[in-house]
């Protein structure tokens, strides 16, 4: 009875989240309130907020969710097929097969974490969780002779996010965009930086107007 409870609990849990990611989706952070919550979850207020008290508490949630998913999807890593497979098949999953709906909603989550401070803990939480998730794949692939142990791995983790955030901003802001038409290039950029190593520069970059004097 107490397995079945909980698996009772556990699955509203999810269709709560589930109503909460439409309609934050929907109408935005702000714009959407517990009652349409509620209305869209088909329950009472005072039913809803037993399980989540706040629309924090259910970013929380969601957030929590998606990272025992992603955490699942680098959990099954194969290395054994060499990490550039591995790294495009990680890519094609989060930049092109991910719902629309749920890019949609880390990109309202990512534009509220500039203006609250618990939805900024929150991404900072997961960015730390994504960013030790990638470190153990690429020294796991070092060891294994795939790249080179001696590479910037922060400097490369730091830049993989960046694009990928930058996807899925051009998926939110265009929906024409198609993820499967950069993912090669992407591909190319990943395996130069994780292969070609990071150069230093033998020059001070030139000033906006050191370039203009230059040309007179």
């Amino acid at each position: 009875m107490r397995r079945a409870s909980a698996q009772l609990q556990s699955d509203r849990r999810a269709e709560i989240l589930a109503a909460a990611q439409r309609c934050f989706v929907r109408a935005g952070f702000h714009g959407a309130s517990m009652q349409d919550i509620c209305a869209e979850a088909g329950m009472s207020p005072g039913n809803l907020y037993r399980y989540f008290p706040s629309k924090e508490a259910l970013i929380a949630g969601i957030a929590e969710r998606d990272r025992a998913e992603i955490g699942q999807q680098f959990a099954r890593a194969d290395l054994s097929r060499g990490l550039f497979p591995v790294l495009e098949g990680l890519a094609h999953h989060f930049f092109a097969e991910r719902p629309r709906e749920q890019v949609l909603l880390c990109t309202e989550v990512m534009a509220e974490a500039r203006r609250h401070p618990d939805i900024a803990r929150i991404s900072a939480s997961f960015d730390v969780d994504v960013r030790k998730w990638l470190g153990d794949l690429l020294r796991a692939a070092a060891e294994r002779g795939d790249i080179p142990g001696d590479i910037d791995f922060d400097g490369v983790i730091t830049m993989l996010m960046v694009i990928a955030d930058g996807v899925w901003w051009r998926r939110a802001l265009d929906p024409d965009f198609k993820a499967e038409a950069v993912l090669p290039i992407f591909m190319n950029i990943t395996r130069q930086m994780l292969r070609g190593g990071s150069p230093k520069p033998t020059e001070k970059p030139a000033r906006v107007f050191d370039i203009k004097e230059s040309a007179r």
